[in-house]
């Protein structure tokens, strides 16, 4: 057996016993390498740990039945989990929100809203108790309001100032070095996470490519899903999808207008390395 035949194997039998959340050794068992070995192997070629494959497997199993109207219970029972609370923690860390914000569109959402201006133009942004769901530029105001009502069509909003808000603001004036009191409250696909998240490790001042960013989630021939991906940021500026640029070294287009893009990279540049004399 091949390694890619072991990991084949290996994932058709999760997927086909997800619901008995097989542990490591159980998996390793079925393709008969050591649990250590086969961790390693199998994060090489899916990118992912098994037990990170097993949870991306249950959740997608759990939001189809959440969306048929199974009660919260059930949807634990069915998707092999022992317990309501596990569910509520791999919807927390997956999703962003727990089973029950996620059944009901964002019902029981509370989102915190308003406007500010910057360096760069006016923004709107939005919070739930948890931290930033939603920055984005806010040339208009109304098409601003009409685009986060769209991303949480079933939650109450209330234009009100809070201290999530308050500390994500202060990334343009203090700083960037000091970024631990900023919370964010994302939801996106398990792929879109990914993404997101190594975003976040390009740093001020500095740039990558769409090439790049595919290599990081381990993904490298997936730089037009990547791009798809970075385009529904909905956190602008926080999570630095600016700084991706074109491997030809071309800024390219950016959600919030390509010249914002080319104003925000200079100013993190002048920021981090001084103005050019």
């Amino acid at each position: 057996m091949t390694d890619y035949q072991r990991i084949q194997t290996a994932i058709e039998f999760i997927t086909a016993n997800f619901q008995q959340q097989p542990d490591l050794d159980e998996v390793a068992k079925q393709v008969h390498i050591s649990p250590f070995h086969f961790q390693r192997m199998f994060k090489d070629w899916a990118g992912v740990s098994p037990k990170k494959f097993l949870q991306y497997t249950s959740i997608q199993h759990a939001k189809k039945l959440l969306q048929q109207n199974n009660n919260i219970a059930d949807t634990t029972f069915e998707t092999g989990l022992s317990a309501t609370s596990r569910l509520h923690d791999l919807f927390v860390t997956i999703e962003g929100m727990t089973p029950g914000e996620y059944k009901n569109g964002g019902e029981q959402l509370n989102i915190n809203y308003s406007f500010a201006e910057t360096p760069f133009g006016n923004i709107v942004v939005a919070s739930t108790p948890k931290g930033i769901c939603y920055l984005a530029f806010a040339d208009d105001e109304q098409q601003a309001l009409n685009e986060l009502s769209n991303c949480f069509p079933k939650a109450g909003f209330k234009q009100m100032t809070d201290t999530h808000q308050q500390n994500a603001l202060f990334i343009f004036t203090q700083d960037w070095k000091n970024l631990s009191n900023i919370k964010l409250h994302l939801k996106g696909t398990s792929f879109q996470l990914k993404v997101w998240e190594a975003l976040l490790k390009i740093p001020m001042g500095g740039l990558s490519t769409y090439a790049s960013v595919a290599t990081a989630v381990n993904n490298p021939e997936a730089s037009r899903a990547v791009g798809s991906a970075i385009g529904d940021n909905p956190v602008a500026f926080l999570i630095p999808c600016h700084r991706v640029i074109k491997s030809t070294g071309v800024f390219g287009q950016y959600h919030w207008n390509s010249t914002r893009k080319a104003a925000l990279i200079g100013w993190e540049s002048s920021r981090c390395y001084g103005e050019a004399s």
